[in-house]
């Protein structure tokens, strides 16, 4: 038995889920989540990892809420933030000492901090924190009477209102620093126009400014991401990155401050998909320069060796993630990583010759590694010692290659249980992942394969057209096109899967999430191959859902009223006999909630099995009033896992389960 025959032992299972380095490169800390003692949310604590990997792993944070956004000072010292104490505070910020002893804390506001951030070699720390009025000065005071007054209210004057799972405003993103006497904070960005983006901020390594992600209004109710510099000692704001042609983003400050790295998205259209290059600024003379011309890949984070020489970058490549050295002016990079893994949150040490990450595939979690950057050895990586040995699994990955009906090689990830065989095949199911533009390459604790196959199901984990990691002409295939080649391809890897001698092509399901819970929908329009349709958080009716998703002005740029009708799952309705299982949030902000009301009302109304006379119908609506796009909270994870194994187990078996008491 492993840990993913019950949800209560998966469940309990620790997360790691980012790490940090010290300046000098002595120290890692990782954040680790596990589940409180009532099941019902995961808190966080700070660990530090020998480098080496010789020592075990040592915590170093106890609090009862959780700590977070672990950052070094240039001097050692660790800074995070964390909310203790009674009444549900705010999260202050707490320093642990480099020289060792308890951490204490040195700063608070009622409004909390989102983040902080610190120099490497200065003494200079940046928070990101929410301001009610222009200025931390206003904000006490409008909290403080929105407050006793029992005011939700918010006025907009723009576009977005919500984003994800939180409404906007009426406070705004802004950078403090602590004021010269230590007793409060002084707002860098009073009366912004405009707003920082995710707290996106790097710091220069002397302290004397920062890079950050600065969001802009654009033509009608479209956004823009630019870049902008802010002196730590002034507050000026400068320009930096301001290119109407695309998005900046991932700022990245070269160590001695005269080069500004980031990642340039394009502006996609209902023709062309958006592209994402890497692009050098030099600060003082304003030229740009666009490296790795010839890489046709979608970089996702971008760092600096620590001379300046070129940068070390991470992309979606062939179903991995792999890291990869560009040295400035080359026309594509080098990979570094040759495994199967995905890998985030690299930091390099200050010597150059190691880098260091979080690493994960679906043979593993998140765990910390060492990466060798140079000799003999590069590309090497060496696993650290993390707090809790990774997981053993209930089956075994292997993966699935086949061709589109237009030649276009597709590939799949395939996770198998290990009875799977001739003698004894098994059910099984495809995955259809979200974004669209994204890949099944790396480990999900949402969406975890080994679950179903501790249960017997092989799982189907494919990358059709859309997906990223096979270059633009793939993305390019099915943009604009959903209800096509991304269609198709899923049914030709579908084809490859059930013709093995280990798989029951009459017991199959089909299940998604977000984009793939549309491809769910669209599918169960399109064939009655699968015994049960699973979607979660899917698009219904394209027209719906393109003013009503948080980010409409960037749906619009592909979804003309044109494909809009050529590729809406709604249209079908009347076609769909299979049964489906459909799961939503109500605090879904990016796939709005009217897309499952709407979905079951014409699915018990006008498919091809609709309800009967008296109301019973083989479909079932899974609603969560209080989550998001994902589901997040532990005792909803269990209950969507448990309601989706009934459902397939009924519809796919031929064996009916019980439902979770809690559903009534």
């Amino acid at each position: 038995m492993t840990a993913f025959h019950e949800l209560d032992d998966y469940l309990a299972l620790p997360r790691v889920t980012s790490l940090t380095m010290s300046p000098d490169g002595n120290r890692l800390v990782i954040t680790q989540s596990t589940l409180d003692d009532k099941a019902t949310s995961y808190t966080e604590a700070l660990w530090e990892v020998d480098p080496e990997g010789n020592a075990p792993a040592r915590r170093l944070t106890h609090g009862t809420t959780g700590e977070s956004n672990p950052t070094f000072t240039a001097s050692g010292d660790l800074l995070f933030t964390a909310a203790r104490g009674t009444d549900d505070p705010p999260a202050s910020l707490w320093r642990l000492p480099a020289a060792g002893g308890e951490a204490e804390q040195v700063g608070s506001r009622k409004g909390g901090f989102a983040s902080v951030h610190a120099a490497s070699g200065a003494d200079r720390i940046v928070l990101v924190a929410s301001v009610l009025g222009h200025s931390e000065s206003d904000d006490e005071r409008i909290r403080d009477a929105r407050k006793d007054k029992v005011v939700t209210a918010v006025l907009h004057t723009g576009y977005p209102v919500r984003y994800w799972d939180h409404d906007l405003g009426p406070d705004q993103p802004h950078l403090l620093v602590p004021d010269t006497c230590g007793h409060g904070f002084t707002d860098l960005t009073p009366g912004i126009r405009g707003s920082l983006r995710d707290g996106s901020v790097d710091i220069a390594a002397d302290g004397s400014f920062a890079a950050v992600t600065w969001v802009v209004p654009g033509p009608l109710a479209s956004r823009r991401v630019t870049l902008v510099r802010v002196d730590l000692g002034t507050g000026l704001r400068t320009p930096l990155v301001d290119d109407e042609t695309g998005d900046a983003t991932h700022p990245s400050i070269s160590r001695d401050g005269t080069k500004l790295a980031y990642l340039h998205e394009s502006m996609g259209d209902a023709e062309n998909p958006p592209q994402i290059t890497v692009r050098v600024l030099d600060i003082a003379s304003g030229t740009t320069t666009i490296e790795a011309p010839e890489w046709d890949r979608r970089p996702t984070s971008v760092t600096w060796l620590p001379d300046g020489s070129g940068l070390v970058l991470t992309a979606d490549d062939h179903g991995r993630a792999p890291v990869f050295v560009q040295r400035l002016g080359s026309a594509q990079p080098d990979r570094l990583t040759a495994d199967d893994a995905a890998y985030t949150d690299v930091c390099l040490a200050p010597h150059g010759s190691r880098a260091y990450a979080l690493r994960a595939s679906y043979e593993a979690p998140p765990h910390p590694v060492r990466i060798d950057l140079t000799g003999p050895d590069a590309g090497t990586v060496t696993p650290l010692r993390a707090p809790a040995a990774l997981p053993e699994l209930p089956g075994r990955l292997e993966e699935l290659t086949t061709e589109a009906a237009d030649g276009t090689p597709l590939r799949a990830w395939f996770a198998l249980p290990h009875t799977a065989s001739p003698s004894d095949p098994a059910p099984m199911l495809l995955w259809v992942h979200g974004g669209p533009l994204s890949s099944w390459n790396t480990w999900s604790w949402r969406w975890n394969p080994w679950l179903l196959v501790a249960r017997g199901y092989a799982v189907l984990l494919p990358d059709p057209a859309l997906s990223t990691g096979y270059g633009d002409d793939f993305v390019r295939r099915g943009w604009g096109r959903w209800g096509s080649e991304p269609y198709t391809d899923l049914m030709a890897v579908t084809d490859a899967a059930v013709a093995r001698a280990d798989i029951d092509e009459e017991r199959t399901a089909v299940m998604g999430g977000s984009f793939g819970g549309y491809l769910a929908n669209w599918i169960a329009g399109h064939t009655d191959r699968f015994r049960a349709v699973v979607t979660h958080a899917g698009l219904w009716a394209l027209d719906q859902f393109t003013p009503t998703t948080d980010v409409a002005w960037y749906w619009q740029r592909e979804m003309t009223p044109e494909m809009a009708v050529e590729n809406s799952p709604h249209l079908f309705v009347a076609d769909i006999v299979t049964p489906m299982l459909v799961i939503h949030g109500d605090k879904d902000y990016r796939v709005p909630i009217g897309e499952a009301l709407r979905l079951w009302y014409e699915l018990l109304n006008e498919s091809g099995r609709p309800a009967e006379d008296d109301g019973t119908t083989v479909h079932r609506f899974l609603y969560f009033p209080s989550e998001n796009h994902w589901v997040l909270k532990p005792q909803h994870s269990k209950i969507w896992y448990r309601t989706v194994e009934a459902f397939l187990s009924e519809h796919v078996l031929g064996r009916p389960l019980d439902l979770p008491d809690e559903l009534g």
